[in-house]
């Protein structure tokens, strides 16, 4: 019995690649990929010569069907890959599953990097329920009615942008959800260059926008700031340990998502308190 294999790829750091990853595509008859010269730098990075790739992007998915089908059929095994991260999530993978699903032939996959997981279990967000929004219409009545779809979702929400829409993206979540929402903004995951930033939707900066983006909102119902006790308490912590009261705002800000400028007045109060 032939399969379909769906096989995720490093979202940048090409030493994500999985071992089990590495022998399906050395393995298999057909490799269907976004771009062949992305895909041909990680097969050469890993040392594997690929039988055949052929393009699968958002413009051809439909079109390579009738040929995963007969690589199927004819007893060979086929793996469908995303230029990163993957398949079928926001990437192509999707139509091609479902023609295979209820076939005489199997879909597995090779688990690995998806930058939406990464990128929620870092954020310090309520990871126990989320919801992944993928790419947000561009423009019109979708885009707005999905932003108010955010707004009320009580459950984290991770989004996807690319860098020339991602101040866009941060100023729509910023009107539809309130400046007070607490979001994690993510880009450029496990390359040189990844970045991190934490805070309120109404005073974070992201600066220049480079790279890809991924956005982790803190869901409605469960975005209660920490309360003025609660911060001093982190901020007391903190002051004991030997941080500086610069560096124990800053750290105590990002944790709680409370106004930086707010949390170094507590932090004087604190200091004041204890008499330094």
């Amino acid at each position: 019995m032939s399969t379909l294999w769906l096989v995720a790829t490093p979202i940048g750091n090409l030493g994500d690649l999985a071992p089990r990853a590495t022998e399906v595509l050395a393995s298999v008859d057909l490799v269907c990929c976004e771009d062949t010269r992305r895909t041909g730098v990680l097969l050469r990075h890993a040392g594997i010569r690929a039988k055949r790739l052929t393009v699968c992007n958002d413009h051809t998915e439909h079109d390579r069907i009738n040929e995963v089908r007969r690589v199927l059929d004819s007893g060979g095994d086929v793996a469908i890959v995303s230029d990163a991260g993957t398949p079928g999530i926001s990437d192509p993978g999707e139509r091609i599953v479902r023609s295979v699903v209820g076939t005489a032939h199997d879909v597995s996959a090779v688990p690995g990097p998806s930058a939406a997981i990464m990128a929620l279990t870092i954020s310090g967000l309520d990871a126990t329920r989320f919801v992944f929004e993928g790419f947000l219409p561009r423009k019109g009545r979708d885009r707005s009615d999905r932003l108010s779809l955010i707004a009320s979702e009580p459950r984290t929400v991770v989004v996807y942008e690319a860098p020339h829409r991602a101040l866009r993206t941060l100023d729509d979540l910023r009107s539809a959800c309130g400046s007070d929402r607490r979001v994690v903004i993510t880009r450029e995951l496990t390359k040189l260059h990844e970045e991190v930033v934490r805070g309120r939707l109404g005073e974070i900066d992201i600066g220049e926008p480079r790279g890809e983006y991924v956005f982790v909102v803190a869901g409605a119902a469960d975005d209660e700031p920490a309360d003025d006790a609660t911060v001093e308490a982190a901020l007391d912590a903190a002051l004991s340990a030997g941080t500086s009261t610069r560096d124990a705002a800053d750290q105590v800000a990002a944790a709680t998502g409370r106004s930086r400028r707010l949390v170094y007045n507590l932090a004087l109060a604190v200091k004041e308190r204890r008499g330094e």
